[in-house]
């Protein structure tokens, strides 16, 4: 079955969809998106995520292409069309197509919305969560607006190769000052010495992710509590546990950073806690 794709206002073959060559998210990286999970059939946790978009698009002076009402139906209907049970959606807003320039197009260029869905191996998740994953750390160089899920993500890209070449599934960028800041595409966070579930706060300098978010309603249910504090690499690597969270995988364990184990090597309990509690406690739209 030939996958399908919502490109400003049809519904064509992914194979065959397309935007114009001076579409502004192309040439400019003027565009935000979000990425969504789809499980057992229920979207998870939609309505943060538009909520997300809505406050990307307003931060960077965007309107929405359609109204949030009318976007729903179109990512039912996306995943709906795709047969997608177990998977994810794509979502990208643009300002549009417009002759290049720095400067903003007429106030009446139509944005660009594109909506995709595919399926994820859920085989190859279980297998990450059962062995844990490997990290590095890389220096911070982004733009200081990573609050804003814009598309602009070269430096990710840059990371996660540096993390493929050498043998690691995520990069994790450190601060100047030594602080861990996010994963290339995750949250971080780590049970410390003392035995607290900590996570850096959100309030700048890290993208406010949407699992991040949901944990707090996780943990509060399970009777655990999170601490917001920043920490450094050797806390990190001092830990009892660390562990990633994304909107796609919950959360992987990470048993390594920088080629050293962390604790005892393996996936610790409290990842494993709020793995087995999460899709129960989160909010689940029927497609």
């Amino acid at each position: 079955m030939s996958r399908i794709a919502y490109v400003n206002g049809a519904y064509q073959r992914h194979t065959e969809a397309a935007v114009h060559i001076e579409d502004r998210g192309f040439q400019l990286a003027d565009g935000v998106y979000e990425v969504c999970e789809i499980r057992h059939g229920f979207i998870v946790d939609l309505t943060r995520h538009l909520d997300r978009l809505d406050r990307s698009l307003r931060e960077l002076r965007m309107a929405w292409p359609m109204t949030r009402s009318a976007l729903i139906l179109v990512i039912r209907e996306v995943v709906r069309r795709n047969r997608v049970r177990n998977g994810m959606f794509y979502l990208q807003v643009t300002r549009g197509a417009a002759r290049r320039d720095h400067v903003f197009p007429a106030a009446d260029t139509p944005s660009t919305i594109v909506v995709t869905a595919k399926r994820i191996d859920a085989s190859a998740i279980a297998k990450k969560n059962a062995a844990g994953i490997r990290a590095i750390t890389v220096p911070e160089n982004r733009w200081d607006r990573v609050d804003i899920k814009s598309v602009g993500l070269l430096p990710n890209v840059l990371a996660r190769q540096a993390a493929k070449e050498e043998g690691a599934q995520e990069a994790i960028f450190v601060d100047r000052d030594g602080t861990v800041k996010e994963g290339a595409a995750t949250n971080v966070w780590i049970v410390d010495k003392e035995g607290r579930l900590r996570t850096r706060h959100a309030e700048y300098g890290i993208l406010r992710g949407i699992t991040r978010t949901t944990l707090k309603d996780v943990t509060a249910a399970i009777g655990l509590e999170i601490v917001e504090e920043a920490f450094s690499v050797e806390d990190m690597l001092e830990a009892r546990e660390v562990f990633i969270t994304a909107a796609t995988s919950i959360c992987f364990p990470v048993v390594a950073v920088n080629g050293k184990t962390i604790a005892n090597g393996h996936p610790g309990s409290v990842s494993q806690k709020i793995r087995e509690a999460f899709f129960d406690i989160a909010e689940k739209t029927a497609i």
